[in-house]
């Protein structure tokens, strides 16, 4: 009886623990002043700093302090080049997934193609990883750029195209 009770109460401490980690790796999706808190007025990409469109800027905390940061630019002032690749920017303080591939904590640019891909570029402009886009054809008023909640994460949505990002 001793022995059973013993094993009862490590099971429940398993069970509890377990719930806890799960909880504390919760999506949410950041609004109003907590939103502008955390998103820079401004970010560098290739030389240059170029402003941040503030109304298409999102974030979420994933648990207690890990963020994921995302924003539109003013891309005027680079190359034809550089803009046809380069629409935003992407910052993470810990590992993440953008559809299953692995990220790793930092600042990135990125780029919606026309191919179908969301591309996420080092600061210098280099291509790091390419992932498929999937389209929701069910939203219903799509923004340039906004974040939704996902089963899997968090849906990083550029008009009706998404990808999802998830805690690693």
């Amino acid at each position: 009886m001793k022995r059973s009770l013993t094993l009862f109460s490590l099971l429940a401490a398993l069970l509890l623990a377990a719930g806890s980690a799960v909880a504390q790796e919760q999506a949410a999706i950041l609004a109003g002043a907590e939103l502008t808190r955390v998103v820079p007025t401004s970010f560098y990409f290739q030389g240059l700093s170029a402003p941040t469109q503030m109304r298409n800027a999102a974030a979420v905390r994933f648990g207690k302090d890990r963020y994921v940061i995302s924003g539109l630019v003013d891309t005027s002032g680079y190359s034809a080049d550089v803009r046809a690749k380069y629409v935003g920017f992407l910052i993470t303080d810990s590992p993440i997934t953008l559809n299953g591939e692995s990220l790793q904590a930092g600042a990135y640019g990125f780029g919606f193609g026309t191919e179908g891909k969301l591309t996420v570029l080092d600061l210098a402009g280099k291509d790091l990883m390419s992932v498929s886009i999937t389209s929701d054809k069910d939203l219903k008023r799509p923004r340039p750029l906004m974040m939704s909640a996902d089963p899997k994460g968090v849906r990083l949505y550029n008009g009706k195209n998404y990808v999802v990002i998830a805690a690693q």
